[in-house]
C-alpha cells in the first residue's frame, strides 16, 4: 500500500487541502496530479488511482479545490470562476514543487485543463502530458447535447426538466426523479455497494461553489462558466493530451471526439461499459492505459 501523506497549503488568506500517495523517486517519472470535477465536488473517488503509486513507483497528488471538501468555504460567490481555481492549481504546483508533471483532470478538472493549455501556455512549462478524463471544450455544447439526452427520457421526465428550466423551479419529486434518471444513465455507473468505499464515504459538496460556478441545474449552464468556449481554438493546445470517456457518458461520444479532432497529436479512449468516471467503472483497463501513456512521455 502507498504511504499517504496529507497537508494544507495555504490560499488566498484560506486554506487547500491535498492528499499525496506514495513519494517521489529517482526512477525519472513525474507526479501525476489529479483535477476532480465539478467545481465543486472532492477528490474522493480519485483514491482509486492510488494504485498508480504502487504499480507504477509514481507519486500522486491529489487535492479539494477551494469551496468543497477538506477546503470547504461559502459565503464568497465573486470567488467561484475559473480564475480562482487555476491560481490554486499554479499555487499548489508552486507549493509542492511539482516542476515536472503530468495532470489528469474530470470533468470540470478537464475543463481546467483545456484552459491551461490555451490561455495559460506559461503555466503548461514542466507539464509532460494531460489526460483529459470527461471533460468538455465548450459549455454550449455540453447543453446541447444535454438536451438531446433529455429526449430520450420518458416523457413525463422530459416534462419534469423542461418545466424546471422554463420556471427556474428545480424542486420537487417529479424534477428530482427526472435528474435521478438522466444521472443514472449518463454518470453514476458505480452506485451501490459494490462501489469502491472511496466513492461511497459522505463528503462536503461545494454547493455554492457549483451554483455560481456552473449554475442551479445540470443541463443549462447559467454560473461563471456559461461563456466557456474554446472549442475552436483546441489546435492551440501543444502539451500532449489522452483524451478518455465513456461510451454512456455526460461527456457524450461527440464532445469527446470534438477533442480528439481539434487537439493535434492527440489519443483518444472510448471506454465500453463506462459513464462519467470510467476511471472507476473500468478501473484495471484504465488505470494500464494511464500507467503506459505517463510512461511513454516521461
Amino acid at each position: 500500500m502507498a504511504e499517504i501523506r496529507e497537508g494544507y497549503m495555504p490560499f488566498m488568506g484560506y486554506k487547500t487541502y491535498y492528499r499525496i500517495a506514495g513519494r517521489r523517486l529517482d526512477n525519472g517519472k513525474a507526479p501525476l496530479v489529479c483535477l476532480h470535477g465539478g467545481p465543486g465536488s472532492t477528490h474522493n473517488y480519485f483514491e482509486v488511482l492510488d494504485d498508480i503509486a504502487d504499480e507504477d513507483g509514481r507519486m500522486v497528488v491529489m487535492y479539494d479545490q477551494i469551496g468543497c471538501g477538506e477546503s470547504y468555504l461559502d459565503g464568497h460567490p465573486e470567488l467561484w470562476t475559473k480564475e480562482t481555481w487555476m491560481s490554486e492549481l499554479f499555487a499548489l504546483r508552486d507549493h509542492l514543487g511539482l516542476d515536472e508533471c503530468h495532470i489528469i483532470g474530470q470533468s470540470w478538472g478537464g475543463m481546467m485543463l483545456i484552459c491551461l493549455g490555451i490561455d495559460y501556455k506559461e503555466e503548461t512549462k514542466g507539464v509532460r502530458s494531460f489526460i483529459i478524463s470527461s471533460g468538455h471544450p465548450s459549455s454550449s455544447m455540453w447543453e446541447r447535447e444535454g438536451m438531446r439526452r433529455i429526449k430520450m427520457m420518458p416523457k413525463d421526465m422530459q416534462e419534469a426538466i423542461y418545466r424546471a428550466l422554463d420556471t427556474g423551479d428545480f424542486s420537487g419529486e417529479a424534477y428530482d426523479r427526472a435528474v435521478d434518471e438522466y444521472m443514472a444513465r449518463y454518470c453514476d455507473y458505480w452506485r451501490g455497494d459494490e462501489a469502491p468505499e472511496c466513492c461511497r464515504r459522505p463528503k462536503k459538496s461545494g454547493k455554492e461553489a457549483y451554483l455560481y460556478g456552473w449554475g442551479p441545474n445540470e443541463f443549462s449552464p447559467a454560473g461563471t462558466l456559461r461563456d466557456f468556449e474554446y472549442a475552436d481554438r483546441l489546435g492551440e493546445i501543444e502539451v500532449p493530451s489522452l483524451i478518455m470517456s465513456g461510451i454512456s457518458d455526460l461527456c457524450s461520444p461527440l464532445i469527446a471526439k470534438t477533442m480528439h479532432d481539434g487537439i493535434r497529436g492527440s489519443e483518444w479512449i472510448l471506454w465500453e461499459r463506462a459513464r462519467h468516471t470510467c476511471f472507476v467503472d473500468r478501473h484495471e483497463d484504465y488505470c494500464k492505459k494511464l500507467i503506459s501513456w505517463m510512461d511513454c512521455h516521461d
